[in-house]
């Protein structure tokens, strides 16, 4: 992944969502989405506007299947926030980038 956004597999995101001491956005995503590659550049300038604020991951679904079918992942783009290891938000199909901010900031209040 470039810029601010890791990459999570199957193996890695207990220890990188479910254990993260910051909320993280998590990206379930495809090559062939064509959403999700218009989302995939939203994603990585908010991941920079938030650094040190919130974390951002990308899930590849067809290389992890384990995690979105855990999740019950039925169409993508998804992308779902955590906290404390927790889902506190999920965010089904593309948004535009001020409205995916918007949704964003409900999470940067304080609980």
């Amino acid at each position: 992944m470039a810029g601010d956004t890791i990459a999570v597999t199957d193996a890695t995101f207990d220890d990188e969502v479910i254990h993260a001491d910051t909320p993280v956005v998590v990206d379930f995503w495809a090559e062939w989405c064509g959403p999700c590659q218009m989302l995939g550049p939203v994603v990585e300038k908010l991941a920079t506007e938030y650094r040190g604020q919130l974390k951002f991951a990308k899930v590849d679904v067809d290389a992890n299947p384990q995690t979105p079918g855990s999740y019950g992942i039925r169409g993508i783009p998804t992308m779902i926030i955590f906290r404390g290891g927790e889902e506190v938000d999920r965010i089904v199909g593309y948004l535009p980038e001020e409205q995916l901010r918007a949704e964003l900031e409900k999470q940067l209040q304080p609980a």
